[in-house]
C-alpha cells in the first residue's frame, strides 16, 4: 500500500485540478438580466456598423445592468437562415449597460454573414486592445460544421461548435424564465389577439416544436433534460421550395406577404372538409375549364391551355399552402403532446416570423384537437433560440474563469502554474510508488 501524501501536497493537487478544470471548461456566461426588457420604440436595432442585406429584428433585448465585457458572438446556421446574436455596450447611457442584438442572413449568402462578423471583430479590436479579449465565435446548427473551415480561414478567430438541440433548449429556457413579455399566445378570435404569458413556476415538462427547414419536436423534462420525440420534414423548406416553383417569389417574407392577401376558399379552421380541400379547388376549376373547352365554350390560348385553362392567383396559392403546412404541424404537435403527457407547447423557429396567419392556424389546431385544454405558446425571438443558447452556453477559453482565478493572472500564466504543479505531482507519484 502506497503511503499517503502530506496534506500540503494534496492541497496543491486539488488547487491544480480546479485550475485545470477552469481552463478546459470555462463555464456559462453570467448575464445580468436584472431589469431586462425588449426594446420596441426604436425603428431598428442599434449596431456598431452598417451593411447592406442585413435583416435586423427591431427587438433588441436591453440589459441595463450587464456592464461586463463580452468577447464573443453566436451564430446558428440552419438550412435556410443564419441567425446571429451579439452584445453591444452602451457607454453613453446612464446605466452603462448594453443590449443583445438579433439579425439574420439567408444561408446561401453566408459570405455576407461572415463579412458582418469580420466587421464586428474589427470594432471589437478597436475598443479592446487586450490580447486575452480577442473575439470568439460560438456556432451551432448544421452550418457550424459545413462552414467551419470557411469561417476559420476568413475570420482567423477561435470558433467553438455547440450541439444544436442543447442550444435550442438553453435558449428557450432563457427566454421563458428571464425575459419579460417574450412568451405570448395568439388568437384572431380575441379582441386583443396577442396576450403575453406570465412566468409560471411549473415550467417543465414542455414540448418545443421547432419549425425551420424541417420540424423537430422535443420533450423537455428539466434543465438540459430533453429528448427528440418526433417531427416532420414538411416545414419551412417545403413552403419555401414549393412557393418558389409556384410563384417565383424570391424571399420568404414575400411569400408570407402573399399569404396575407390570399384566399384559400374555405373557413379558417380544422374541419375535415377544410383539411381535405386545401388545394381541392385546383382540380375542380381545372375540370370545369376543360369541360367548357370540350363544349366549345371559354376558348383559351396556348399559354392558358398549359395550365388547364385556369389562372390561379399566387396569393391564394401561398395562403392555401401556408394553411396546409401549419395545420399539419399543429395536429402532429398535439398528438406528440398527448403521447408524452405534455400540456404546454412552445412553437419556435424561423418559419413563424411573427406571422399572424401562421400563429393563428397553429393556435387553432392545438385548441381544436385538445378541446381547449391546451394552448400554443409563441416567442418574440422565435428564430433565435439556438443562437441565444449558443451565446450563453459557455465563454471562450481565453476568458479563463475569472471569478475562480485572480483577474490579474493572465491565462498563460495560469497554464504554466498548472503545468508545473502537474509535473511536480507526477514526480512525487514516481518517487512514492
Amino acid at each position: 500500500m502506497a503511503p499517503s501524501n502530506p496534506p500540503e501536497i494534496d492541497g496543491r493537487r486539488k488547487r491544480a485540478s480546479r485550475l485545470e478544470e477552469a481552463i478546459s471548461n470555462p463555464g456559462a456566461v453570467k448575464i445580468n438580466v436584472t431589469g431586462a426588457f425588449i426594446v420596441d420604440e426604436e425603428p431598428r436595432s442599434r449596431s456598431p456598423i452598417e451593411a447592406d442585406g442585413v435583416h435586423y429584428e427591431n427587438k433588441d433585448i436591453r440589459l441595463p445592468h450587464h456592464t461586463g465585457l463580452v468577447s464573443h458572438v453566436a451564430v446558428d446556421i440552419g438550412g435556410s437562415l443564419a441567425k446571429l446574436v451579439y452584445f453591444t455596450r452602451e457607454l453613453d447611457s446612464a446605466d452603462n449597460g448594453g443590449r443583445l442584438n438579433f439579425l439574420n442572413f439567408e444561408t446561401h449568402r453566408i459570405d455576407l454573414c461572415i463579412n458582418f462578423i469580420r466587421h464586428l471583430k474589427e470594432e471589437h479590436e478597436k475598443r479592446n486592445t487586450s490580447k486575452r479579449d480577442e473575439l470568439c465565435v460560438v456556432a451551432t446548427g448544421g452550418g457550424a460544421f459545413k462552414f467551419y473551415d470557411k469561417m476559420k480561414e476568413a475570420l482567423n478567430v477561435n470558433i467553438l461548435r455547440e450541439e444544436e438541440m442543447e442550444c435550442l433548449i438553453i435558449g428557450l429556457d432563457f427566454f421563458i424564465t428571464e425575459i419579460p413579455n417574450e412568451v405570448f399566445t395568439y388568437s384572431d378570435s380575441d379582441s386583443e389577439p396577442m396576450q403575453y404569458a406570465e412566468a409560471r413556476p411549473d415550467v417543465y415538462p414542455y414540448l418545443l416544436v421547432n419549425i425551420g427547414s424541417g420540424v423537430s419536436m422535443i420533450k423537455v423534462s428539466g434543465p438540459r433534460q430533453f429528448e427528440r420525440v418526433g417531427g416532420t420534414h414538411l416545414g419551412g423548406g417545403t413552403f419555401w421550395g414549393l412557393m418558389s416553383l409556384l410563384t417565383g417569389a424570391a424571399t420568404f417574407d414575400d411569400m408570407l406577404a402573399m399569404a396575407d392577401r390570399g384566399d384559400n376558399a374555405g373557413k379558417i379552421g380544422l374541419k375535415s372538409t377544410a383539411i381535405a380541400s386545401t388545394f381541392g379547388k385546383v382540380f375542380r376549376l381545372k375540370k370545369d375549364a376543360e369541360d367548357d373547352a370540350e363544349d366549345g365554350e371559354g376558348l383559351i390560348n396556348d399559354s392558358e391551355r398549359r395550365s388547364g385553362g385556369v389562372n390561379f392567383n399566387h396569393a391564394d396559392m401561398s395562403r392555401s399552402l401556408l394553411y396546409a403546412i401549419s395545420n399539419n404541424i399543429g395536429q402532429i404537435a398535439y398528438l406528440q403532446s398527448e403521447k408524452h403527457g405534455v400540456k404546454h407547447i412552445y412553437f419556435g423557429g424561423s418559419f413563424i416570423r411573427g406571422h399572424r396567419q401562421t400563429m393563428n392556424t397553429l393556435s387553432y389546431a392545438i385548441r381544436f384537437w385538445s378541446k381547449g385544454e391546451k394552448q400554443a405558446y409563441f416567442l418574440r425571438h422565435e428564430g433565435y433560440l439556438g443562437a441565444v443558447g449558443a451565446f450563453i452556453r459557455r465563454q471562450p477559453q481565453n476568458w479563463g474563469r475569472r471569478n475562480s482565478v485572480d483577474d490579474i493572472v493572465a491565462p498563460q500564466a495560469v497554464k504554466n502554474v498548472v503545468k508545473s504543479v502537474i509535473e511536480e505531482r507526477n514526480g512525487l507519484s514516481t518517487s512514492t510508488s
